[in-house]
């Protein structure tokens, strides 16, 4: 029955559409019932999702817990800014005494003069050689000229071609996308090309190969290079061919007062410390290496923490009881309530969602199990509690780990290798971090089963079935509350009709007797 015909009272002088009204309030009481149940569902998913969340959490900060440079890490000292270092966790204690004799250089080679013929006037790069001709002070040499360099894996050689067509620019942005290992750029306030090597290093050690140059071209050949450019290979003008080329040196060190080491870079790595030279020094000086055990100690005690704070949620989330009284709000009642009133109630209603779950139970009492469980580690320490981390004995903390500092820091001094093992496992045992993710893998997968995940179909996971089922219920139940609407709507137009036919049948009659 549509609501324009729903106009009732007109005989009766009944409220009809307010008597309808509360007869379909006590006949929606069940599917109120049926939304408040699926917003608790949907409370409840979210808070398992979020349990997930806080142990995919703890998960990730397993990784840094196996390596070896958590427990291991090394840290270093210099008395001067002249060498830095860095050590790896295999590297060993102790006083590395160093002087660095060279630094290694960049090979470069530049114009010997201006190569304008007017310096209020100089070339342009960014245009075509066949405009600027007039402006080099030398011609300019087209055709194809040879550059070759060297490095560790030996000698790499490109040809170029020059042509009128292109401008200096392209020449030399040709050279800067080569593998040869080399940019070249002009530089409009010297009016001058550099080229120079990429990378430090003396590698090209043949003096009949370019007299030893790194970046290497034959003058005779290289027409455009040598001539219009200025850039020399050797000179002669003294009667003997010398490298016109600048740096290109390797670094060289003095390791313990006798053992001289050259190197291509201005660093090198011995014994697990990478040394960086920043300059030539008068004299040696012992850099030390020791155990940053500050680092490892914090590292392990913000796993720990992490655990901590995430047990004592989910214990308080699987101790606290349901407070029924407190039924999630349809959107009805929430018309009558301000902001804060909804806030406050739904705090109460939220209580107990995860009250005694037995996956998360089953979770943390595996974890507790895993920290107190023996790791036959080949060292020193085989358990938590010898290194200073120990279950609190209040009950209250439940399972709550304690961490003693001074006894962390000695064990990580004494035997770091042993804590490493203890926490990340052999290759033939299993470390307290390894039982851990496979404790929280099983907890998790055990959520998800039961929550899902945002990606996840509603068909996919336990709730998310009882959701959907929920769903169809109330659309049946709209369904039916419809029909039940139409039916009193019927009924009291029915009564409507016989009234307003008694009261014309009354009227008649009182006329006919009046008459």
């Amino acid at each position: 029955m549509s609501d324009l015909m729903r106009v009732g009272g007109l005989a009766s002088g009944m409220n009809t559409d307010e008597i309808v009204s509360k007869l379909m309030k006590a006949e929606r009481m069940p599917l109120d019932k049926m939304e408040q149940d699926k917003k608790w569902m949907t409370w409840q998913r979210d808070a398992y999702r979020d349990v997930n969340k806080q142990l995919l959490e703890l998960d990730n900060m397993t990784l840094d817990m196996k390596l070896e440079k958590t427990y291991n890490t090394k840290k270093t000292s210099s008395p001067t800014t002249a060498i830095t270092a860095e050590a790896t966790a295999s590297a060993g204690n102790g006083n590395y005494n160093v002087q660095v004799k060279k630094l290694a250089t960049a090979a470069y080679n530049l114009s010997e003069s201006s190569l304008s013929k007017d310096s209020a006037d100089k070339i342009d790069p960014t245009k075509a050689l066949s405009t600027q001709s007039s402006k080099f002070t030398n011609a300019i040499q087209t055709g194809t000229f040879t550059i070759e360099t060297y490095s560790e894996d030996g000698p790499v050689s490109k040809d170029f071609n020059v042509t009128m067509d292109k401008s200096l620019n392209d020449i030399l942005g040709e050279i800067n996308d080569s593998d040869l290992g080399v940019r070249a750029f002009y530089d409009q306030s010297a009016d001058k090309v550099m080229i120079e090597r990429t990378e430090t290093g003396d590698f090209n050690t043949d003096q009949s190969k370019f007299l030893g140059a790194e970046i290497g071209f034959n003058g005779s050949t290289a027409g455009f290079l040598s001539n219009t450019l200025g850039l020399k290979n050797g000179d002669n003008s003294s009667g003997t061919w010398e490298l016109n080329e600048k740096g290109g040196t390797d670094a060289q060190f003095v390791y313990n007062n006798d053992l001289v080491i050259n190197t291509h870079d201005n660093n090198y790595t011995l014994n697990g410390v990478n040394f960086q030279f920043n300059s030539v020094m008068d004299k040696a000086v012992n850099v030390n290496v020791s155990n940053d055990v500050d680092s490892a100690v914090d590292s392990i005690t913000k796993f720990v923490d992490k655990y901590n704070k995430m047990i004592e949620d989910l214990n308080k989330q699987v101790d606290e009881r349901r407070h029924r009284d407190f039924q999630p709000l349809t959107d009805k009642q929430k018309e009558d309530m301000d902001e804060k009133e909804i806030e406050l109630w739904n705090e109460k209603a939220k209580s107990g969602m995860l009250y005694s779950d037995a996956n998360i139970r089953g979770g943390l009492s595996s974890m507790r199990q895993d920290w107190y469980s023996n790791v036959e580690t080949g060292g020193e320490y085989t358990q938590l509690s010898q290194i200073g981390i120990k279950t609190s004995a209040n009950y209250m903390d439940k399972g709550k780990l304690l961490i003693n500092e001074d006894d962390l820091r000695e064990a990580l001094r004494k035997d770091p290798d042993a804590v490493h093992d203890l926490f990340a496992g052999t290759d033939t045992e299993k470390g307290i971090v390894e039982k851990l993710k496979t404790s929280i893998s099983t907890t998790m997968d055990n959520i998800e089963r039961k929550a899902g995940k945002t990606s996840s179909t509603e068909e996919s996971y336990t709730l998310g079935r009882q959701l959907g089922n929920m769903d169809d219920r109330m659309n049946a139940f709209e369904d039916r509350l419809s029909d039940i609407e139409d039916r009193y709507w019927s009924q009291f137009g029915a009564m409507e009709k016989a009234i307003s036919k008694l009261n014309s049948q009354s009227a008649y009659l009182s006329q006919s007797f009046g008459s």
